[in-house]
C-alpha cells in the first residue's frame, strides 16, 4: 500500500505573503503527522522564497515519520543536507523565477555532477531519490548511478486536457514504473496530484509513495489541516 508524504512548502508560501510567523509550517507538519500522514516533504530553494533553514533545522527535530528535504544538486545544498541528514534527499531542477518545479531534472545531461554527489549522501545514510520524466533514459540513468529512488513527475497526467491526453500520460507512467520496479528502483510520484487524479494513478502497482502539497493546503484553508491530511489519505489507500 502506498505511502503519502506531505508536502508543506505552500504553508510556508502563504506566511511569507505577509513576512509574518506563521502559519508556521512546523505546526502544518505535526497536524499532518497526527492526521497519519507517512511523511513530511519540503523543498529548500536557494532563493529561500519559502522554507527557511530554520524551518529544516526544527522540522529535522520534530518529524517523527520521515523527513524528505527537495533540493537543488548544488554544493550549498550538499553542505545543508550534510549537516541536518533528513532521512530522504530528493534532487530536483531548479531555475530562479520559476514558479514551481518545471518538469523532471534531466539526468543524462547532469551524470557527472549527479555521480559525485549522489554517494557523498548515502555514505552518510541518507536515502537518495532523483525527481525525473516518465522515459526510459531517465529511469535507466537513475539506476545506473545506483540512486535509491526515483519520484516520476506527474505534471503532464495532473495537466492533461482531455480524457485521452489523461490516459495517455497515465499509461506512460505505469510503463515507467513497471521498469523501474525492474530496475530495482524504489519508486516515488508526484507533481500536481489532488483529490480528483489521485484515484486513478494510486492504482498503479509498485508506487511506494505519493508527495502531494499544493492541493492539500488549499483543501487546509476551508476544513483544517488534518481532515485535509485525512481526505487524502482516504484516497490514497482505498484506491491502492
Amino acid at each position: 500500500m502506498p505511502k503519502l508524504s506531505i508536502n508543506i512548502d505552500h504553508v510556508a508560501t502563504l506566511r511569507e505573503a505577509r513576512k509574518s510567523s506563521e502559519p508556521d509550517p512546523i505546526a502544518a507538519a505535526i497536524s499532518a503527522e497526527l492526521a497519519g500522514a507517512d511523511g513530511i516533504t519540503i523543498h529548500l530553494r536557494g532563493d529561500r522564497r519559502h522554507i527557511k533553514d530554520r524551518d529544516l533545522k526544527i522540522l529535522r527535530e520534530v518529524v517523527k515519520t520521515s523527513l524528505n528535504l527537495e533540493m537543488a544538486a548544488t554544493q550549498e545544498m550538499l553542505e545543508k543536507a550534510l549537516e541536518i541528514k533528513p532521512d530522504m534527499v530528493t534532487l530536483v531542477p531548479e531555475r530562479e523565477g520559476e514558479i514551481t518545479t518545471e518538469g523532471g531534472l534531466n539526468v543524462v545531461d547532469n551524470y557527472e555532477r549527479l555521480s559525485q554527489i549522489i554517494p557523498k549522501l548515502q555514505v552518510n545514510e541518507i536515502l537518495l531519490s532523483l525527481f525525473v520524466n516518465p522515459d526510459i533514459e531517465s529511469i535507466k540513468a537513475a539506476a545506473k548511478l545506483k540512486t535509491d529512488f526515483v519520484e516520476i513527475n506527474t505534471a503532464k497526467y495532473s495537466e492533461a486536457k482531455n480524457l485521452g491526453e489523461k490516459i495517455e500520460e497515465l499509461e506512460k507512467i505505469e510503463r515507467m514504473v513497471d521498469l523501474a520496479y525492474r530496475l530495482s528502483l524504489g519508486i516515488n510520484a508526484g507533481h500536481g496530484l489532488n483529490y480528483k487524479n489521485i484515484v486513478e494513478i494510486a492504482r498503479i502497482k509498485h508506487i511506494d509513495e505519493f508527495s502531494i502539497g499544493h492541493s492539500i493546503v488549499a483543501r487546509a484553508v476551508l476544513v483544517g489541516f488534518e481532515r485535509a491530511v485525512r481526505e487524502m489519505l482516504e484516497l490514497v489507500k482505498s484506491s491502492s
